[in-house]
């Protein structure tokens, strides 16, 4: 092999490796951003509920009779409460940009293994560079959007792709090095 074709193996293996790092780096970050969407959705119901079932205790306990306005106010000054709460935290929008951001990991990463596995071999090595590039900045972009994770996420994200929760089955078949 010439030395030009040494270098040019040489820099299209570099690529995939950081198609690689990349498509690791957008499966972590797609998992967390779904555990961070079932947490606020979680507290979206944990708040939600209680504050609807107060509020219609609330109103029913009001209209039974006179005697049940006290109890009728500290219910609808609870129900208040953790309305005012939900309002403050917007664990649903929390929720939806979670999952955006998740769904948006999932189109880099896909993104990245099909380029890899199927693209980087017939390309010029500027095309994969290119195509490399334009990835990493969108996933740069992501990133900048995403709300930084929490702790407990992260580590329900591990568990999940340690025990294979991002694994296909037509990957079971293939070798470890692909």
């Amino acid at each position: 092999m010439t030395e030009e074709g040494t270098q040019e193996a040489e820099r299209r293996k570099a690529i995939e490796t950081e198609l690689k790092r990349l498509e690791e780096s957008a499966i972590y970050s797609s998992q967390i951003q779904f555990e961070q969407t079932k947490q606020w959705r979680g507290v979206n119901l944990l708040l939600g509920i209680p504050a609807s079932l107060l509020a219609a205790i609330a109103g029913t306990a009001a209209l039974v009779n006179t005697g049940g306005r006290i109890v009728a106010g500290v219910v609808a000054l609870t129900s208040a409460g953790f309305g005012a709460t939900l309002t403050t935290v917007n664990a649903s929008h929390r929720m939806n940009q979670a999952a955006a951001a998740a769904n948006a990991y999932l189109e880099i990463q896909t993104a990245a293994r099909q380029a890899r596995t199927i693209d980087l071999p017939c390309l010029s090595i500027e095309e994969a560079r290119n195509i490399l590039a334009e990835l990493t900045a969108r996933r740069d972009e992501q990133n900048k959007t995403a709300e930084p994770p929490n702790r407990r996420s992260y580590k329900k994200a591990q568990k999940n792709i340690n025990s294979g929760g991002q694994t296909y089955a037509v990957d079971e078949t293939r070798s470890p090095e692909e």
